[in-house]
């Protein structure tokens, strides 16, 4: 897995590799800019996905 990004969710920061506890982490990812993107990318998904339940509710 050391050719593998991941988030942080604490430090905000992208790992090469897992570096830290799998709780505080996001991936993994095949590239830097996927991770950097991944608290975007999981905010748009979650709206997306509220926007759906209010329109079957």
């Amino acid at each position: 897995m050391a050719d593998k990004y991941w988030f942080n969710t604490e430090t905000h920061e992208v790992e090469e590799g897992r570096q830290s506890d799998w709780t505080k982490l996001m991936g993994p990812y095949a590239t830097r800019e996927e991770a950097t993107h991944a608290l975007e990318k999981a905010r748009k998904r979650n709206q997306d996905w509220d926007a759906q339940d209010e329109e079957q509710s």
